[in-house]
């Protein structure tokens, strides 16, 4: 099985950062993105980060990306899209935080799966965890990169870019080692399932 990682937005993308500007979202998920891959590598299990360049990257790029990689793994692969959530533009401080984590509505169960195991790692790491409903701990909304990708995909939301608290907790070590968890720990169970 391979593992395909997708960094959020490029650093030409406009607003995704904290108000202070402390933390840039395309800065932190690739950051984070190379921490996943290099700890899944670790533990034996083939990774790859489909965007390797500091500018964004169309979705539809991104998407031809992972479908390709799909294919050459023999249709053995999944797709885990990391970033940081917003409630506003990223001009002022929101009251909105935690974690979460997001399908498509048309999701394969796979991808529900793959959700659902990220979530439940959430969980147990002491973090607030959003969900949408009383019987999934996972999202629903029609995101491009979700709906187009053909192997199990999703896109996660770590935390509130525009959360003061969200944000200390992110750029701290024990938040980027708890976000670093979270994904690689999610995958391992899925792959386990």
């Amino acid at each position: 099985m391979k593992v395909l990682i997708d960094n959020g937005h490029g650093n030409n993308t406009p607003g995704k950062r904290s108000p202070d500007g402390r933390l840039l979202e395309w800065a932190y998920t690739r950051e984070i993105a190379d921490s996943v891959v290099a700890r899944l590598q670790s533990a034996g299990i083939d990774s790859l980060r489909i965007v390797t360049e500091d500018t964004d990257i169309s979705l539809e790029e991104r998407v031809r990306r992972a479908n390709a990689a799909y294919a050459e793994s023999g249709k053995q692969a999944i797709l885990v899209s990391i970033h940081c959530n917003a409630a506003g533009n990223g001009s002022a401080w929101m009251n909105a935080g935690g974690w979460s984590v997001f399908v498509d509505p048309t999701a394969s169960a796979g991808s529900k799966r793959l959700a659902t195991a990220l979530a439940d790692v959430a969980a147990t790491k002491k973090v607030k965890v959003r969900t949408e409903a009383a019987d999934h701990n996972y999202w629903t909304s029609s995101l491009y990169i979700c709906k187009h990708t053909n192997c199990p995909a999703v896109l996660v939301e770590n935390f509130f870019q525009d959360n003061k608290q969200d944000v200390d907790f992110l750029l701290s070590e024990a938040g980027k080692q708890c976000v670093t968890d979270i994904t690689v720990e999610g995958v391992l169970a899925y792959l386990n399932q």
